[in-house]
Parts: C-alpha cells; structure tokens; sequence
C-alpha cells in the first residue's frame, strides 16, 4: 500500500489550494492508498530559525510528528501558491524548521554534498499562481520550483519530484477550475 503524505502550505483554509489538496485526497484514497495530511496552518510552531544551524532550536511536538510522516511516507505531495517568486512564508517556516541536518540530510566530513536521508522517497508540487506558465518559465526561470525541487527535496534525496503549475488563478473562470480540480482527483487515483 502506498503511502502519500500531502502537505498544504497555504495559510488560508478557503484558497483553490484547499480544494485541490482535498481533490487529490479523495482521488488517493479511493485508489487505496494510505493518506495522512498536514495543513501547515493548523500546526503550532515558531517559523524562525532563529539561529541557523548554529544553535539546536527544540522542535515543538507539531513538527516532531511532522517529521515523522514525512519520514514514514513513500510520496509527499505539496499544495501551495506561488508569491513573489517563492512560497508562503509559513511554508518556507517549515521546511526550516523540519528539514534539518540529522534529519533530512546528514553532513559528511570532508565531502562537499551531504548523505541524502530521504532517499527512496518521491513527490509532487502542484504549485498555483497567477504567474501565465510561459513568463514563468522564460522570463522568470521557474524560481519557486527551482527551490522546492532541488533546493530542498532533491538535495535531501526525494527523486523524481513531478510539478503541476496551474496558471493564471485569478483570472480563471469556475469551468477551468472544475477542470484543474479534476485532474487533480485524478493524480491522487493515479498515486502521482
């Protein structure tokens, strides 16, 4: 049985990111996979990490048992919008605070690359934006996915990272996101 692990990075419960995350949950568990969510909102931690890597900050019990499904999970899938070049605040707050050297990557004395800690692991970012995909891509470079893909979840050993862009959100009409929400539901019943 697989088991997915979807992350919702928006702060705001009534975003289209909500329904899509929650299209792709029922699409997931009707293949039959096994579904544990995170919605970055609901957890109570300190986005800061106040000291870099320099001083350990203590984890509070949310991100312990954040941590331990992201561990436990064979495909993660992260919902989250596309704001001023990268994520959410309270998205990047996470990732600091959880994907820690010991944790997610290990250091190696003498080596200029770290041991990957979440090998074996895969993933997907559905990522929306009011961004068109072509200015995105050309003009912009794709910074957010450039970050999330090989800035933190390749660099930590999850491999192959899938990307759904989805754009321009805010001048979509009702028809194209009831198409968006489709295609999402059927990435969850695909397990993708």
């Amino acid at each position: 049985m697989k088991n997915i692990l979807i992350i919702n990075g928006h702060p705001d419960k009534e975003s289209f990111n909500w329904a899509l995350s929650e299209s792709y949950t029922k699409g997931a568990i009707m293949a039959g996979a096994k579904v544990g969510i995170i919605n970055l909102i609901d957890l109570k931690f300190d986005p800061n990490l106040k000291y870099g890597y320099r001083i350990p900050y203590p984890l509070e019990p949310d991100l312990e048992e954040a941590i331990a499904k992201i561990k436990d999970a064979n495909h993660i899938v992260w919902f989250f919008p596309m704001w001023w070049y990268g994520t959410p605040a309270l998205l990047k707050g996470f990732i600091d605070r959880t994907f820690l050297p010991g944790v997610t990557f290990k250091y190696q004395k003498g080596k200029v690359f770290p041991n990957k800690l979440l090998k074996g692991k895969t993933s997907r970012m559905v990522i929306t934006s009011d961004t068109v995909s072509w200015y995105h891509s050309l003009v912009m470079k794709k910074p957010v996915i450039n970050h999330m893909k090989k800035g933190v979840l390749e660099f930590c050993g999850i491999k192959p990272v899938k990307t759904t862009y989805l754009a321009p959100i805010k001048s979509s009409s009702l028809e194209q996101r009831k198409k968006w929400l489709f295609k999402i539901g059927k990435l969850g019943e695909a397990l993708k």
